[in-house]
């Protein structure tokens, strides 16, 4: 079994300290472009609730084929999706109408938070800092894409309003590599969000339950943490806790837990930062349903809080639960 550790920060409620043995179905796969990582966070979720000592099936999902969410005596589903589909409220939605637990947030948040340009928009309402952007659509007109185009300097950051793991995002340094990348993106997405490059140190705050994780900066070899610094190599360095005045490492995490609440995302989250050289730190975005990866970001900072892997994933079913009385 997997008791919640005392962690600093962390409180281990009624449903913590629930050993019940549970029928759990994990979904990963699914349908975006973030298959193969989500195929990978699955199966590290299922593993991990089977050394809890719960009755663990994956199921890889998809639009066409959702019978898993239709199996029987199921207590809770774990939604391991990045991307399209998992992450954009639509199979919070399909379980919601079959009265199905699942971790996370719901539809709502879950759209929300993957909606770039709308979750920026709340987190200016919230009073968070956030880069200055524009969107881009492909039904504007070449002199209304100019105009909104001019709003920004260069550098600046192009990147598809939906989506994750920073899949298809390029940095411009001149008019001719943001005019492509904008075209590209309009060609396979219909939108492009153009937002102002912000130099400074990456920077991510988990949020388990109600409580913010230690902060964990980012230190890539590339140009910045893309897919590949992401995933496929070993030469990122993650610094957890980051190496932070105390103060303004508890203003992040105060900061990660007023985006996670703008959003109204639920159990679990992660919030992207960048700290400028002033000092000021800028949400990029809320990862509803983060990477759970050996080079993953929650459970490093989860870690740092005390909580191993296997707690972790056992904790966030047991906020699921309780949120239904059980």
């Amino acid at each position: 079994m997997c008791p919640e550790p005392l962690a600093e920060g962390v409180v281990a409620g009624r449903a913590g300290r629930d050993l019940r043995t549970l029928v759990i179905t994990v979904l990963a796969g699914g349908p975006s472009g973030e298959r193969e990582v989500s195929l990978e966070s699955g199966e590290a979720v299922a593993r991990a609730l089977r050394r809890c000592g719960h009755h663990v099936s994956a199921a890889d999902i998809t639009p066409e084929d959702t019978s898993a969410l239709d199996r029987p005596g199921v207590d809770v589903v774990f939604i391991a999706l990045h991307g399209a589909f998992g992450e954009d409220g639509e199979v919070q939605r399909l379980c919601e109408a079959r009265g199905v637990t699942y971790v996370g947030s719901g539809p709502e948040a879950s759209r929300l938070a993957m909606n770039k340009d709308a979750a920026k928009r709340a987190f200016r309402r919230a009073s968070l800092a956030t880069p200055d952007w524009v969107t881009i659509d492909a039904s504007q007109g070449r002199e209304d894409r100019l105009n909104l185009l001019g709003e920004l300097a260069l550098p600046c950051v192009v990147k598809p309003v939906g989506g994750g793991s920073s899949l298809d995002v390029t940095i411009a340094r001149d008019a001719a590599a943001r005019q492509q990348a904008v075209e590209s993106l309009l060609g396979r997405y219909g939108r492009a969000m153009v937002e102002a490059f912000i130099p400074g140190r990456e920077l991510t705050v988990g949020v388990l339950g109600d409580q913010p994780l230690p902060v964990v900066e980012i230190i890539p070899r590339r140009e910045f943490y893309d897919y590949v610094a992401k995933y496929q190599d070993d030469e990122t360095v993650y610094v957890c806790p980051a190496d932070l005045p105390p103060a303004l490492a508890e203003h992040l995490r105060a900061a990660g837990l007023v985006a996670h609440r703008a959003l109204g995302c639920r159990d679990f989250s992660r919030v992207d930062f960048i700290l400028a050289d002033d000092g000021t730190a800028y949400v990029l975005e809320v990862n509803t349903i983060p990477g759970f990866t050996s080079h993953s970001l929650l459970p490093k900072a989860a870690a740092a809080a005390g909580i191993s892997f296997e707690q972790l994933c056992d904790r966030i079913v047991r906020l699921a639960l309780a949120r239904h009385g059980r």
